[in-house]
């Protein structure tokens, strides 16, 4: 036998002869992705003693939803939801939030913006929208039920503000956010340390882009509000977005309704999440719409981040998602 035939043995067919059969298998991205997103729900669920998954009824919340099913599965998910109720919501989310619910029968808890107005807590905007109202009801919420792990869908490549965060991002008495407060997490190790009445934020999905969500959307057959596929809607222009009529007001003076083929890629309050024209109708339609984009979906459809350049930090400062 040759030297050559010698180093060619155990080779697997078709490789070259320095590889070798028990070689480890490539790891798919969308496997790498949810195996740290499990790895990340398990340990909040081994180090903290109140979790709570923030749920909107949007798409990155009900990725989240279906990793913590995977997570804890056959036992059932081992926290509840909280959904701030803006009051300004598109129906269709509302009603996909409560069949998620009843079907996987999970305990929601619901923070209602519209309550504080009612009561004098809370004021409306002179501009009508309801996003920046949200913060006193959620940090009401996790005060009152002493929540000190909330689970949000908040990924780095939706905004400047969302890619200094942490995965575990610790949050003061105050639910406020402090970035020279945010701890190294090395080797994939997660530090929830924190004082009695401060709680910590924890992002699954910060590793993930746009991109990323919908594949493994289209790989698990995640159900989504209709909202995010492409449908007829009655829609009106303002500041280059087009929004939907509501009770939130809408059209004004010189702004005309039309109708328009229009998907959402973002879910938010109905007075400043804005729809994009288009023509995705399916899953597949959506991944190479998203790869297509140069915008994220922030970006793109969301008047609450545009009212200066650092509103969203401005908010998370405050104690917003």
């Amino acid at each position: 036998m040759t030297t050559t035939d010698a180093a060619t043995i155990g080779a697997a067919p078709g490789l070259p002869s320095d590889s070798r059969a028990d070689a480890p298998p490539q790891v798919d991205n969308l496997d790498a992705l949810e195996s740290e997103a499990i790895h990340i729900f398990r340990e909040v669920a081994g180090e903290f003693d109140r979790p709570v998954i923030l749920f909107s009824g949007g798409k990155d919340s009900t990725v989240l939803v279906h990793l913590a099913l995977k997570a804890f599965w056959p036992a059932p998910v081992p926290f509840p939801l909280l959904h701030v109720d803006t009051g300004h919501n598109f129906p269709e989310v509302l009603a996909f939030r409560d069949a998620l619910v009843e079907r996987h029968d999970l305990r929601l808890v619901v923070a209602s913006v519209q309550d504080y107005i009612d009561d004098g807590r809370l004021q409306e905007r002179p501009d009508g929208t309801r996003n920046p109202l949200q913060t006193t009801p959620l940090l009401d919420g996790i005060s009152e039920n002493r929540f000190d792990a909330v689970f949000g869908g908040g990924r780095r490549d939706e905004e400047r503000a969302r890619a200094k965060e942490r995965i575990f991002s610790l949050r003061n008495a105050f639910g406020q956010w402090d970035p020279r407060r945010q701890r190294p997490e090395l080797w994939n190790l997660y530090n929830g340390k924190h004082r009695p009445g401060e709680h910590v934020r924890v992002f699954p999905l910060s590793n993930w882009t746009e991109l990323d969500v919908w594949r493994y959307i289209q790989r698990e057959k995640i159900e989504l509000p209709e909202i995010y596929y492409a449908h007829r809607r009655e829609v009106f222009l303002r500041d280059g977005m087009w929004l939907t009529a509501g009770p939130w007001g809408g059209p004004r003076d010189g702004e005309v309704a039309t109708s328009k083929i229009v998907r959402y890629r973002t879910v938010g309050d109905g007075s400043c999440t804005g729809a994009v024209e288009s023509e995705a109708y399916t899953v597949d339609d959506v991944i190479a719409e998203v790869a297509a984009s140069r915008l994220t979906e922030r970006g793109a459809t969301r008047a609450d981040d545009r009212l200066s350049e650092a509103a969203m930090e401005d908010r998370k400062r405050e104690g917003y998602f």
